[in-house]
This record gives C-alpha cells, structure tokens and sequence, in this order.
C-alpha cells in the first residue's frame, strides 16, 4: 500500500501558485503602484512647460523648500529625542511624585494632530492673543515697544511638531529601558558608577535603536505634514507639491517634488542605520527580574516630575484648554445638520478603511504564516511601506495613473468613473494606514504557537477553518487593536484628504483646516476638537494598558 505525505498548509495545488500568495501579490501590487509611480518621475522629463516648470522650481524655491523641511527635522529630532528618552528613562528608572499619572499620560499627545495644536497655539500667542494682550496691559506696552517670538516660523512649527510625536520615542525607549537586563545596571553601580553615567554610558547605548525608531517615526509624521506648515506660512516639500498641483497646474512637477521628498525621508532613515556601523546593541543576562526603581527624594524628585508634566502640559492639556476656551466663546458654534454631515464623513470613511485594512491585514499576515516563501516576505515589505510615504506623496502617485485611467475612458464614452471619488480617497488611505493594522494583527499573530495549527490539521480543520475557529478568537484583540488605530489615522489625515476628496465632500480633518486658513479659528474649535476626542479613545486605552502591563 502507498502512503501519501500530507501536503503543507503553505503548499500549492498541483504545482499552481498559493491563493492566499496569489492575493498577497496583487495587493502588493496595488500598494506599490503609487509609491513606484511617484519614484518614477524623476526618470521621466516633462514634456515642454511640465519641464521648465520644474526647472523653474529646482533654480528658485526648491532650495528653500529643503533647508526649512531639513531644519524642522532638525529641531524635531533634538527635542523629541530629549524629551521622548529623558522622559522614558526618568518613567523607567526612577520613583517620584506622579510617576504613575505621568506613565500614561505623556502618550496623550499622540491624540492631538500638529495641525490642530498649531492653530490652538496660534491663537494664544498671536498679538490679539491672550499671552501678548496680558503682557501689554500688565507693562503698558504697545505695539513695537517690546519683542515677541514668532509662532509662524520654522522653530514654531519644530516645536509643534516635536510637542506632538515625542510620544513615538517615549513608547519605545520607555520599552527598551525596561527591558535591559538589571544585572549590568548592577554591575555598573557596584562599580561606583553614578546614575547620569550610567545613564550615558550604559542605558542610553542599549536604547539606541528603540530612540532611533522612535524618531525616525517623528521626522516621517513630520516630513509628511501639509496642515501645520501652510498654516504657519513656512514653504516646505510638502506645501511645494501642492503649489505645483494647484497653482501651476503640473502633475509632472508635483510628481517630482513628491519624488524628491520621498528620497529625503529615505535618506535620513538610511544614514541612522549607517551611523550604526557595525555597533551591536545587545542585552545579555537574565531579563526575568525587572529593576527596582530608585526613588528620588527631595529637589531632585520634583525636578524629574516637572521634566514630565511640561511635554504633557504643552503637547496635550493647554491645546484641550484653548480649543475648550474658543468653544465656549464662538457665538455662532456649528452643531447642525453641518457638524452632522462632517462628522458623518469622516466617521464613515474611517469605518471602511478600517474593515478593509483588518480583512486584507488578517490574509497578508495569515499568508505569511502558512506559506513561509520569500515573495509572500517581499510583499508584505512592500505594504509597509506605505506609511513612511507622506499623505501628499500617495495622493499624487494615486491621482496620476488614475486620470489616465479616467481620460482614456472618457475618450470611450464612459466618463469620469475614478478620480475625485470616495473609492479613490479609501484607495489611499488603505495604501498610507495598512503597515499600521498589518503590524498589529502580525504582533498578535506569532503569539500563537504553530503546535496548535499542527493539531487543528490532524483533527481535519482547512486553512478557512483553522482561522475562523482557532486563530480568530484569539486575535480578536489584536484585531480590534489595529482597526482603532487605522480609524484614527483615517480622522486625522489631511494631505490625502485634501487632495483626492469628491467634491462638496468634508470631513472634519478639512473643514478644521479651511475655517483655520480663514481666521475663523472658533469656528475651527469644535471639528478639531471631535478631532481630538476620538483620537484620544484608543490612545487612552493603549496609555492605560501600557501603565498597567509595566507594573
């Protein structure tokens, strides 16, 4: 008799390609055809004034463009790096006065997009502000008797920015501290080796990766950002590839500049990892032991607690408190049919997103799973790659193959079917948020030990339904996790939404942006405050289980 090897999950049908990888490559596919299209504009001259345009902007402003979105990222670097790991380190190490508020707290700023914390500081240190109206009457000043830093400026919107996406260092370093390994902190103090040496000598090369990480995210939700930076007048890449598209009318210039954005942010991750060289980072010894914190006393102890309150003071409660202050005093507040309709939108286009992010997430990283094949690997690195890539960059790549699409069937007679629809305004979103909610559902995932996917197949359970009855209940956490998450993206995305929406078709992330362009920031308040309070569900439930787990 003739005894037949059971065929692997992973393994083809009569030598044909797997459909879960066969799903995973045209997914890739489309996620890819933004991203690549955009590169490719710069191998691609525009023809006659496509070209010169370009040109025009490369000999002009193109140089101001890079030194100011170059110096932003400098400053976000230098304060978000201070203050993500000081923070982390301080929360990690030692014990203070409201050690265990500030662990979940200084995630709240996450909440607060840069664009609606630049329009909520705007209004306070402006000269009608509160800040300058109050110096002048307690002085007597007037006008041009004293001096004032300017909030719309290149340092303003650094600071802004770094207020904002600190958190992203502070979450990592804050896990690369505590789990370094308690017995060379140990050995190091045995050795009579002070805190702050240790810190730099020890604690800080250990978390150096984490820290990088963690601003690399920073500078790529900065780099990416169309909001805060045209509201504060600073020509930057981002507000450069709008002029291009709106102003000059050249989809080959924007695409370029687009292009030319997308090298930077890549540029600046690759130099981190070089500056690596061949250093390994390293925790050995045993890390089932957590470090007992050490508790500060005296000056020293209140220090450390006011290091921790000022990024959430600035990043989170003063910008609650100003949009709370212009509510309250806007007369004519919109919460009609409106408010409904903003709300509505943008409520419905992040329910979509997400549902469809979570489907296709759960068969990208299921795939992964059974087929185990390096092209299911590359496909997968290809949907993370979207969210390194900024809104405006998708949103063009996006736009561009579809107008041709949309051109050639309107010269066939079937009309504009594509470009300006909600359709492609989701095709967008999808391709910016999925590395988001594939990270996640992939986290929870590899918890799942692979005896189980061996016992479900020898008590006869298909690929369809091993998922559904074994892995499905078990990750529906995971699962949950990275809708939330792709739903507050979608909330708090601009560029994108600028730029592709239909017609006559607001969310609250664009009318907040309009009203503000026009100085009707109490009016702006309340969408940007919705904005705000349904960004800050999922960032207080990730804040409070991240607190709870640490202890």
């Amino acid at each position: 008799m003739r005894i037949t090897a059971p065929r692997r999950p992973g393994c083809c049908c009569q030598g044909g390609i797997h459909p879960l990888l066969l799903v995973s490559l045209i997914i890739a596919v489309l996620v890819g055809i933004p991203i690549f299209g955009v590169i490719s504009n710069l191998l691609i001259p525009g023809p006659g004034s496509e070209a010169d345009t370009f040109r025009h902007l490369w000999a002009t402003v193109m140089p101001e463009y890079l030194a100011n979105s170059l110096a932003i990222a400098a400053i976000v670097t230098v304060l978000a790096g201070i203050g993500g790991v000081g923070c982390a380190w301080l929360v990690a190490v030692f014990d203070f006065p409201g050690k265990r508020f500030y662990e979940w707290t200084l995630i709240l700023p996450l909440a607060m997009p840069a664009y609606v914390v630049a329009y909520a500081y705007t209004d306070f240190l402006q000269f009608a502000g509160p800040v300058q109206t109050a110096l002048r009457n307690a002085f007597g000043w007037q006008a041009g008797d004293y001096w004032f830093p300017q909030i719309r400026s290149v340092g303003g919107a650094g600071i802004v920015f770094a207020m904002v996406l600190y958190p992203y260092v502070y979450l990592l370093a804050r896990t690369a501290f505590l789990e370094r390994s308690p017995r060379m902190w140990d050995a190091a103090r045995t050795l009579g080796t002070g805190p702050w040496r240790a810190f730099f000598r020890i604690s800080l090369p250990l978390a150096r990766p984490a820290a990088a990480a963690g601003i690399a995210l920073a500078l790529m939700e900065t780099l990416a950002d169309y909001g805060a930076v045209a509201y504060f007048g600073v020509p930057t890449l981002t507000t450069g590839i709008y002029k291009s598209w709106y102003s000059f009318s050249d989809r080959t210039a924007a695409a370029q500049i687009a292009a030319v954005l997308l090298i930077a942010i890549t540029v600046l991750m690759v130099m981190e990892q070089k500056s690596r060289g061949r250093s390994r980072y390293y925790a050995v010894g045993s890390r089932t032991r957590l470090q007992e914190s050490m508790r500060l006393g005296g000056l020293h102890a209140w220090l450390a607690s006011a290091f921790c309150a000022l990024p959430v003071l600035l990043g989170f409660i003063i910008p609650v408190a100003i949009l709370l202050r212009l509510m309250l005093g806007e007369e004519t507040l919109q919460l009609g049919e409106r408010y409904l309709g903003w709300f509505k939108n943008s409520v419905l286009l992040a329910s979509i997103t997400a549902v469809i992010a979570i489907i296709i997430c759960v068969l990208l990283a299921y795939a992964a799973r059974v087929t185990k094949s390096s092209v299911q690997a590359a496909c997968n690195r290809i949907v993370s790659m979207g969210y390194a890539v900024p809104g405006a960059v998708i949103a063009v790549g996006i736009l561009i193959p579809l107008a041709r699409l949309d051109n050639w069937a309107s010269q066939h007679g079937v009309g504009i079917l594509l470009t300006g629809s909600v359709a492609a305004l989701i095709y967008a979103y999808l391709v910016r948020f999925l590395a988001v909610s594939y990270q996640t559902v992939q986290a929870g995932l590899v918890k799942i030990t692979p005896t189980m996917d061996a016992s479900a197949r020898v008590l006869g359970h298909g690929l369809g339904s091993m998922l559904l009855r074994v892995h499905a209940p078990l990750l529906w956490r995971s699962v949950v996790t990275a809708g939330l998450l792709v739903f507050v993206d979608v909330i708090k995305e601009l560029p994108a939404t600028l730029t592709i929406r239909p017609f006559n078709f607001d969310t609250l992330a664009v009318i907040t942006y309009q009203l503000a362009a026009d100085e009707r920031l109490g009016e702006a308040a309340l969408p940007a405050f919705t904005i705000v309070m349904i960004a800050l569900i999922p960032v207080g439930v990730l804040a409070r289980s991240l607190a709870k787990s640490a202890r």
